[in-house]
C-alpha cells in the first residue's frame, strides 16, 4: 500500500517570539513546504509509473474510475478545446497564411506553425483548460474525502487510496490531454485553412497544407510533443490531487483551490519550458 500525505497528522509548531525569529521562523516553514510538496510530487510519480505498467494494478474498481474521470476530462473540456483552437485558428494560422503569402515566404509556413502551434500553444493551452476543468474537480473531490475522514476510513478498510483514487485520475488525465492536443491541432489547423481560403490566401489543398505542416515537424517533434501532453496532463492530475490529500481537517475546500490552481500553471509552465528546450 503507498504511502498517502496525512494532512490530519501534520502538526505545527508555535510560532516564537521576536520579529526576526517569526520571520526566519514563517521563510523556513515556506521553504520546507514547498521541498515537501516537491519531493511527494516526484515520489508518487515514480509510483503511479511503476504501478500503472502493472496490469494486477487495474481491478475492476480501478478501470472504473479510471474511465469516470477520462470520461469527465475529455467531456468537459472538449467544447472548450475545440472553442479554443478555432480562435487560434482564425487569430493565428489564418494570419500565418496571409501574411507569408503576402511576403512571398509559404516556404516558412510549415516550420512556424510547428515551432508555436503544435510544439507550445496547443500543450500549454490544453493543459490549462484541463486545469480548470478537471482539476479543481479533484482537489474539490479529495479534498473533501480528506478533510471528511472518508480516506483514512478507505484505509481502515484495507483498500488503497493511492490505487484507488489517484492512479486512474492521473492515468486519465495524461490520456485525456494528448487526446485533446491531437483535437486542439487539427481543429486549428483546419480553421485557419478555411479561414485563409476566404481571404484568397491559399493556394494548395487541405490535405498538401497539412502535409507540410507534417513534413516540417523534426523526428524529435513525434516524441517530444506528445510527451510534453502526456507529461502536462500527468503533473495537472497529480498536483491537484496531492493538493487535495494535503487538506488539514480545519480546512476549506474553497482554500485549496486557489493553492491548486496557482500550483497547477505553474506545473504546466516549467513542463513545457524543460520539454521545449529538448527540441
Amino acid at each position: 500500500m503507498s504511502e498517502m500525505p496525512e494532512g490530519a497528522a501534520v502538526l505545527t509548531a508555535a510560532e516564537p517570539r521576536g520579529r526576526i525569529r517569526r520571520t526566519l521562523w514563517r521563510l523556513g516553514q515556506a521553504t520546507r513546504e514547498c521541498f515537501s510538496f516537491l519531493l511527494m510530487l516526484a515520489s508518487l510519480s515514480f509510483g503511479v509509473a511503476r504501478d500503472a505498467v502493472r496490469p494486477a494494478t487495474w481491478r475492476r474498481t480501478v478501470r472504473f474510475e479510471f474511465r469516470r474521470a477520462l470520461h469527465q476530462a475529455i467531456a468537459g473540456g472538449l467544447s472548450a478545446t475545440l472553442v479554443t483552437a478555432i480562435l487560434i485558428g482564425l487569430a493565428m494560422v489564418s494570419q500565418a497564411l496571409y501574411w507569408l503569402g503576402v511576403a512571398g515566404q509559404r516556404d516558412l509556413l510549415g516550420s512556424i506553425l510547428v515551432t508555436v502551434l503544435v510544439r507550445e500553444l496547443a500543450p500549454l493551452l490544453v493543459g490549462l483548460i484541463l486545469l480548470g476543468r478537471s482539476g479543481m474537480v479533484m482537489i474539490s473531490e479529495i479534498g473533501a474525502l480528506q478533510i471528511g475522514g472518508q480516506v483514512r476510513s478507505l484505509e481502515a478498510q484495507g483498500l488503497d487510496p493511492f490505487q484507488l483514487l489517484l492512479l486512474p485520475r492521473v492515468c486519465a488525465l495524461a490520456t485525456a490531454s494528448f487526446t485533446l492536443g491531437v483535437i486542439f491541432v487539427l481543429t486549428a489547423l483546419v480553421t485557419g485553412y478555411i479561414a485563409g481560403s476566404l481571404l484568397g490566401a491559399v493556394q494548395v489543398s487541405l490535405l498538401s497544407f497539412l502535409n507540410r505542416v507534417l513534413l516540417a515537424m523534426s523526428a524529435a517533434d513525434f516524441v517530444v510533443v506528445p510527451g510534453k501532453m502526456v507529461s502536462i496532463g500527468f503533473l495537472v492530475a497529480l498536483t491537484a490531487s496531492l493538493t487535495g490529500f494535503a487538506a488539514k481537517p480545519r480546512d476549506d475546500v474553497t482554500r485549496l483551490l486557489p493553492i491548486g490552481f496557482t500550483r497547477g500553471v505553474v506545473t504546466i509552465l516549467l513542463t513545457s519550458i524543460v520539454l521545449s528546450l529538448a527540441v
